[in-house]
């Protein structure tokens, strides 16, 4: 492990630039919960095991028509649970690594908590490719207008984890809102706030071509950050791995660190610190 710490921390330390491609384990060292598989999922949410509800059933658009209070007791449990979460050190290391790099830095991100922003992260140096619950849409689509959560406030039933109306409302015609992420089977939501800085991402990495990618706790079940870190680290083979359960890299083209994202991060920090 030292030494693949060494390696990694020597690839980072001469990189032109930074890629970080964070998926959901990013955020479990920051207490958030571990979604992996159900029984993960009911162990953070213990109303939906005794309904014998999924992470993917109950995190589907469907639900926005057919029973509002179930769809805005998940999505609105989840919005102040983010907004009440303090990220760990890991997100600041990052953004420090990139501050002195020539090409800086810039994420690509599965997760939809804002936790990079809050982190201190510029907004448009962050694509999230599945959107924010910080931000809203029309669940009927009257318009393509998205808008931020900022002053929404959902009041949800602990024990049953439904929401209490009133529920968040579109401000053109009074309907039902959403949060503007990608469901599963969503055909509705909006993806023009998200399209600009992923765009801006693509153009800046075909720009830095000798950089680092630096991905943190991407699973396999939604391969969607994997794949990207895998094309983004192509041309060099610089891809760094972090996870604790599915740390293995493709044919060994990069560095496998089986590690908690905060525990690599940190190792990692320390390795680089006589560099500095």
């Amino acid at each position: 492990m030292t030494d693949a710490v060494d390696r990694a921390a020597e690839w980072i330390g001469g990189a032109e630039a930074l890629l970080v491609c964070a998926g959901a384990g990013m955020g479990v060292d920051s207490g958030l919960p571990d979604y992996r598989g159900d029984e993960g999922f009911w162990r953070a949410y213990p109303p939906y095991a005794r309904l014998g509800l999924s992470f993917a059933e109950l995190a589907d658009p469907g639900h926005f028509g057919a029973d509002p209070e179930l769809a805005w007791g998940f999505f609105g449990h989840r919005l102040h649970l983010y907004r009440e979460t303090t990220p760990h050190r890991g997100f600041e290391i990052l953004r420090r690594w990139g501050a002195g790099k020539p090409g800086g830095a810039r994420v690509f991100t599965s997760n939809v908590d804002g936790q990079f922003q809050r982190a201190g992260w510029p907004a448009g140096h962050v694509g999230e490719v599945h959107g924010s619950i910080h931000h809203l849409q029309c669940f009927s689509r009257c318009g393509d207008r998205i808008w931020a959560a900022d002053n929404i406030e959902v009041e949800v039933d602990p024990e049953t984890m439904r929401a209490r109306p009133p529920l968040p409302s579109c401000p053109d015609c009074g309907g039902l809102a959403r949060p503007n992420i990608l469901m599963f089977d969503d055909f509705g939501w909006l993806p023009h706030r998200s399209d600009g800085p992923l765009e801006a991402l693509t153009a800046w990495r075909r720009k830095h071509r000798d950089l680092v990618v630096v991905e943190v706790g991407a699973g396999k079940a939604v391969p969607t950050v994997r794949r990207y870190a895998e094309l983004a680290s192509a041309a060099t083979g610089k891809l760094i791995r972090i996870n604790p359960r599915e740390p293995d890299v493709r044919h060994g083209r990069g560095i496998s660190l089986p590690l908690t994202s905060l525990d690599a991060l940190s190792r990692l920090d320390s390795a680089l610190t006589p560099a500095r």
